[in-house]
Order: structure tokens, then sequence, then C-alpha cells
């Protein structure tokens, strides 16, 4: 077996391989290493072949660390790995190594599409990673902890499985007349990131540029690979949800809602017409996306789980986030440095944030 990097007109063979494997992402596939290149990520794509057939893949994203200039790599949601087999693991690794000594990349941090009673973390300490804790909120670059929905029955039978509030809500919205389009065009992108703006300020976190929904309008919404569902009620939006679609899944990954009209549920509306579009694509699973860990009601991200875990998925817990030290002191270094890192990033992307607005006003 060799480990190599591909080419671009290798992108099909890759996808290939990434959407039919069982723990393939969205976020391993080809075209978002492109969406995150506008942001500074440089992507590579690396491929484990044994008898010239890939038998695991990964998309690596570079950046380089301001202050000392070194790299590293991180791989979301990767590598798209048969555990199992642990050579492939070990081979997959290899390749990895081979490219931080090129690159002067000082870790690779990965986060894999592997719940946490697959056993797969001790395999993974086994070779030399490291676990972070994270804690149970949204502390990692991807959410822990997320609920996913069996799409195995019929329509009928998912939504008699919902929680009785949930169906409520849901035939609220449609008695009340909001209406959800998946028809959108280009021009529904804007209105979408203006709830998305009102949303952000009401709730208090940050978003990313318009221009940034353009890339992945560009790179995923034209390509089939993701969808803009809007929700109106007396002819205005007044919330809307983007969805992406790969291999067997459909996830929410992005969601706005404006602060009128709450009382008329357009949030369930838009669930529920993501749940059908992912039944409509033959897909195995619709997940939710990001809960808190910490399921103490006085959490104030209980309503967010309270909310999710009312379509009756099942609450699943992945592995979490893995360092492998490519470079030992480099990484000690970095251990040590990234909380503040955090902040300073936080900071500058604060401070953007509000300079656009005032470009605006």
């Amino acid at each position: 077996m060799k480990t190599r990097l591909i080419s671009e007109h290798e992108r099909e063979r890759f996808n290939n391989f990434i959407q039919r494997h069982p723990k393939g992402h969205v976020l391993q596939s080809y075209e978002w290493g492109e969406v995150k290149s506008a942001t500074g990520w440089k992507p590579y794509r690396m491929v484990l072949e044994s008898k010239n057939n890939i038998v695991a893949a990964v998309s690596v994203l570079e950046r380089r660390l301001p202050f000392i200039n070194k790299p590293i790599f991180y791989s979301p949601r990767g590598p798209v790995v048969d555990f199992s087999k642990p050579e492939h693991m070990k081979g997959i690794l290899e390749g990895i190594k081979s490219l931080a000594r090129e690159r002067g990349a000082i870790l690779w941090k990965i986060d894999p599409d592997v719940t946490r009673d697959s056993g797969v973390d001790v395999q993974l300490l086994r070779l030399g990673f490291r676990a972070l804790s994270r804690g149970l909120n949204f502390e990692g670059v991807q959410p822990r902890f997320v609920f996913r929905l069996p799409l195995d029955k019929s329509l009928d039978e998912i939504f008699a499985s919902l929680a009785s509030k949930t169906r409520y809500n849901i035939r609220l919205a449609a008695r009340r007349g909001v209406k959800v389009r998946d028809d959108c065009g280009k021009d529904d992108l804007r209105v979408f990131y203006d709830i998305l703006q009102e949303t952000a300020q009401r709730d208090r976190f940050l978003i990313r540029s318009f221009e940034y929904y353009e890339v992945i309008w560009r790179c995923l919404v034209e390509k089939g690979m993701a969808k803009l569902f809007m929700a109106e009620y007396a002819g205005e939006a007044i919330a809307g949800t983007l969805a992406f679609a790969f291999g067997d899944k459909v996830w929410y990954v992005y969601g706005a809602s404006s602060n009128r009209h709450r009382r008329v549920m357009p949030n369930y509306a838009l669930q529920w017409a993501m749940i059908r579009w992912a039944k409509s694509l033959g897909c195995r699973i619709y997940d939710f996306r990001g809960v808190s860990g910490d399921l103490n009601p006085d959490n104030p991200l209980y309503g967010l789980y309270r909310f999710k875990k009312g379509f009756a998925g099942d609450f699943t817990e992945f592995i979490g986030e893995f360092d492998y030290p490519l470079a030992p002191l480099w990484y000690q270094l970095w251990v040590k440095g990234e909380p503040a890192y955090r902040e300073w990033r936080g900071k500058v992307a604060s401070l953007k944030d509000r300079l656009k607005s005032l470009g605006r006003g």
C-alpha cells in the first residue's frame, strides 16, 4: 500500500470513495477544500491505495500560524478510514508525516466521524495522538454532540415518531400559512444573510462575511451539494437554513430566524422540509448537527437541545479532537499559546465584523 496526493482531475474518484464510505463526510469532500481555500487554508487530498484501489482517504487543510510562521494540518471529520483495519490508519499517518516534512507542519488535528463507543480513541492514542478535552458545549472546531435521525422508515412513520409538541408546531406553521421555499436563487442568499445577521446579534455569536456564503453557493449549492431553504409568512422571508448533502447524509449546517413572527414556528417547518429533502435523495441519515453535551435544563444551550431532540434523532457523541504532534517542541509551544491564539482570532473576527457594519452604515 502507498499514499499519494491526488490532482484535480481525480476529484470525482476521490469524492466517490468518500461518498460511499460509511464514515464519509461532506467536510472531507474535494469541494469543501475549495470553500476553505477562500479563507486562508491550503487544501491537500491524500489517498491510500492498494492494488490501484483507494482504501482510505483524507482531505488535509493547511494554515500558517501568525507570529511563528509554522503551518498546522487539520482534517475536519477525517480521515475517512476503516478503523477496523489498523494498517490503513497507519498508512495515512505515514503519508501525513511525509507531507509534514515537506511543509514544516507542527501538528495534525483530526476529529473523525466516529462515535465515542467505537474504541477508536484507544487506537489513536496507541499511534501517538493526543486527546483534547474541549468541554461539553461548543468549544471544539466541530460539534462533539449531535442528533442524527435515521431515515430508514417512511415519512409518515418518521413524522409519527416525532415528539407530540414537535408535530403540533409543524402543523401549526402550516395552518398559519408558513411556506417553505426550496427553489431559492442567488438573490435569496442575501435575504438569508440579512436574517442571519439579525440572529447573530440577538443570540450573540459571530458569523462569517457574506462573501464566505457566496463561496459556499458557488462551490456547493451550484453543484447540488447544498440547498437553501427560506420560510415565508405573509409574503415576508422570516427564517432560512442551509443544508449540505453528500453521499448518504444530509446536514443542517446554518440557520437564521428573524425576530418577527416567531410564533408561527418557521423553524419547525424548515426542519421538516429538510428532512423531506434528505428522504427524497435516498439518504440514510439526517444530521441536525451540534447540541451541548451538558443536559442540565439550566444550561443556556438546553433550549437548542430540546428543539432538536423533539425530532426523534439519536443523541450521538463523537470521539472529539485528537492532535498528532509532528514537531514536538513546536507543538508544546502551540499547546501553551493556543488559548491566546483563539482569543486573538475572536477579537480580529469581531473587529472585522464591526468595521463592515460601519461600512454598510
